[in-house]
Formats: structure tokens, sequence, C-alpha cells
């Protein structure tokens, strides 16, 4: 999760093994990840290893986020503000909320394949948040 310090710049730090927990628990890590980092408290574990990197500037006003992965990791997941927008749903136009995520990928890593199931599953997780 990229997180903004406070006096400026930025940190990475890396909730491990992130897909094996539950959301609550997953959320409460997060919460106490961003305190501890702003604090300066930071585990050496939690600065290594980290593969991708979630950011959202969505709270800045940001509608999309064109990220650069910074090495060791290998991609990074940008989610931008939601916004409401003209949607077609059963051959009606309405207005929906909508969010724009964006991936950039290292290469050497992954493919453009593995990106686009990645933001499909993103995509059906968000459509139906209750699965979470």
């Amino acid at each position: 999760m990229a997180v903004a310090l406070r006096g400026g710049g930025l940190v990475a730090p890396a909730i491990h093994d992130a897909a094996d927990i539950d959301l609550d628990e997953l959320m409460a890590r997060l919460k106490d990840l961003v305190t501890r980092t702003r604090a300066g408290r930071l585990r050496r574990a939690e600065l290594a290893e980290s593969t991708i990197t979630v950011s959202n500037l969505g709270d800045q006003g940001v509608e999309s986020i064109l990220g650069v992965v910074y090495p060791p990791q290998v991609a990074l997941v940008g989610f931008g503000r939601i916004v409401d927008r003209p949607w077609v749903v059963g051959g009606l136009i309405g207005v929906r909320p909508t969010v724009t995520v964006s991936l950039a990928a290292d290469h050497r890593a992954t493919d453009g394949a593995t990106g686009a199931r990645y933001l499909q599953a993103v995509t059906q997780l968000l459509q139906q948040p209750e699965e979470l």
C-alpha cells in the first residue's frame, strides 16, 4: 500500500499474504500499517518482499492514476475517485457510481493477459462487494 508521509514523501510497505486474510483483518492490518508508517515504526520485513502496490488518490480528487512500478515490486494498481457517470444496464441509461482502476506492470515479471485477468477479478469484486 502506498502511504503518503505527512512531512512529504511516499513509502510502500507490505502486508504479507494479503490474499489469505479475511477483509476485516486486512482492513485492521492496513490501518495499523498506515499508523506505524507515519510514526516511523515499520518493521524491516514490511519494507521488503512486496509484489504489488495499491495506490488510491481518489480522496485527493484524482480520477485516474498512471502509476510507476517501484522495484522490487512488479505492479501498481491505482484507484481514482468515485464519479457518477451515465451507464447502460439492461438497455436503459442511468447514472452509476464508477471508479477508474489502472494497472502498471513490469513485463519482465508478467504480461498484459495476466494483468487483464487481474483487473477483471477486481471489477467483479467491486460489483459484488458482499462477496468480499
